[in-house]
């Protein structure tokens, strides 16, 4: 990604969430319309915006690493996103060519920002509370695949789950209406995008600020007359899933069936310390209500082992439940212990060992899970985004809707010969032949296959 500059180059290098990535490529078309030339080749710049993460340890760890990394590359830094925002000082005292940070709430101003560092000003601009949340009308320019895009339909979260610290970096939840999220998605559509995946930290909440009560099903209704093959939504927490929800998920034809639940873990008391104990009573309920709704959902969870507290009968629990409810993808995480959240001064921590050993059984577990619930797709023509092509050997790769980008799995394509080359960015029908326990693979189904299958249909 490059721009002709009528002022210095900046380059970016993004960490951390999808969510994370809409405010670099906002930073970035801000930039951009300002006369600045943007990169994301750090080579290309005297100065680099570093968008960073500081969600758990590693994230945290990844961006002071690269941070240290550029430095002492000659780099001068422009700090945003949740590190900035979290260790806003500390980064100042102890970064010496930190010339500028930048607040979660805060990037909008990039182009001010920069133009004080020009001058010779050392910056920090960071919002004690965070209230800002971008919309259609902020400049903007992708920096992800052609055919995919994020839309950020709020900011912020009103949770305060005990192991989190997004809502000290992020704010409280702050909803866009739903005539701005749409309007955005028809920009998107404009651009040849194919999917388009809404994001927010609890999307199935999204609305409660602005209207009084939960608009997901609504919004979802009203982004059915864009004209994008593919909207999915991330995450869905079992609290917002109401039936008319799931009634506009089954209904509206371009909504993915692909539920994102960050359920964390299954047992009444563990969730009770993790301060989610609304979750204790709908977990099985909510997932027979979604598979009687949506008997073609996708389901995906992520799970968190190693809380403080949790004992082998915690443990065991969550291994029935999750051999019982036979996810299609499921993350698992070890507890990240986070100052300035509540779970950081819990007593009874599990030893780091036995949290990685549990992490390791879960998965060992889910496994033959995922191949089971992917082999179930053999046999299927299935509509696939084309991402990749490799000229040499004519082997293409993609992904079906069962499949969100970057977490999931893929589909590794053989063309058949009577169908000209798909390109990336395209979407071309695939008979599945095989499955593994992460991918499915298959074949184009060219022209003359089509049309037998639908003569034998007939």
């Amino acid at each position: 990604m490059t721009s002709t500059p009528t002022k210095p180059t900046v380059a970016f290098a993004h960490l951390g969430c999808e969510k994370n990535r809409v405010d670099t490529e906002h930073m970035v078309g801000l930039l951009a319309e300002a006369g600045y030339g943007v990169s994301t080749d750090e080579r290309d710049a005297a100065v680099v915006v570093v968008n960073t993460c500081s969600f758990i340890q590693d994230a945290r760890e990844e961006s002071v690493r690269t941070l240290v990394e550029l430095a002492e590359q000659g780099k001068e830094l422009i700090i945003a996103g949740c590190l900035a925002q979290h260790f806003q000082e500390e980064l100042l005292e102890s970064i010496p060519e930190a010339k500028a940070i930048i607040g979660t709430g805060d990037y909008q101003h990039i182009v001010e920002v920069l133009q004080r560092v020009e001058a010779g000003e050392r910056v920090n601009h960071v919002s004690a509370v965070p209230t800002f949340v971008g919309d259609e009308h902020l400049p903007r320019q992708r920096t992800t695949d052609q055919a995919v895009a994020f839309l950020k339909v709020a900011e912020g979260c009103d949770y305060r789950c005990a192991f989190c610290i997004i809502p000290k970096l992020r704010g409280d939840q702050r909803s866009r209406p739903i005539e701005s999220i749409v309007a955005e998605a028809h920009q998107l559509a404009e651009q040849g995008v194919m999917e388009m995946i809404l994001i927010s930290q609890i999307t199935t909440n999204y609305g409660l600020d602005l209207y009084g009560k939960p608009k997901l099903a609504e919004l979802l209704r009203a982004l059915g007359e864009v004209e994008i093959p593919w909207i999915r939504v991330h995450y869905a927490y079992p609290t917002g899933l109401t039936p008319e929800v799931l009634a506009a998920y089954r209904e509206v034809p371009n909504v993915v069936p692909y539920l994102d639940l960050p359920l964390q873990h299954s047992h009444p008391e563990v969730l009770r310390a993790m301060n989610r104990p609304w979750q204790a009573n709908v977990n099985e309920g909510l997932l027979d209500q979604i598979r009687e709704q949506l008997p073609n959902a996708v389901l995906r969870t992520t799970l968190i082992v190693g809380f403080p507290g949790e004992t082998e009968e915690h443990f065991e629990h969550l291994k029935r439940f999750l051999e019982t409810q036979r996810f299609d993808h499921v993350g698992v995480f070890t507890f990240s212990p986070e100052d300035g959240t509540a779970a950081a001064d819990l007593q009874d921590r599990v030893d780091p060992e036995i949290a990685q050993a549990r992490k390791d059984a879960l998965m060992a577990l889910q496994q033959p899970i995922s191949e089971e619930r992917n082999q179930r797709w053999v046999g299927r023509t299935v509509d696939v985004l084309i991402e990749q092509h490799n000229p040499q050997t004519g082997q293409m790769i993609g992904r079906c809707a069962r499949f969100a980008p970057e977490v999931d799995g893929e589909v590794l394509i053989q063309p058949c010969d009577d169908r000209q080359q798909a390109v990336p960015g395209t979407m071309v029908p695939v008979q599945i032949t095989g499955a593994d326990i992460y991918d499915l693979s298959g074949r184009i189904v060219g022209a003359r296959a089509m049309v037998a299958a639908a003569r034998a249909n007939a």
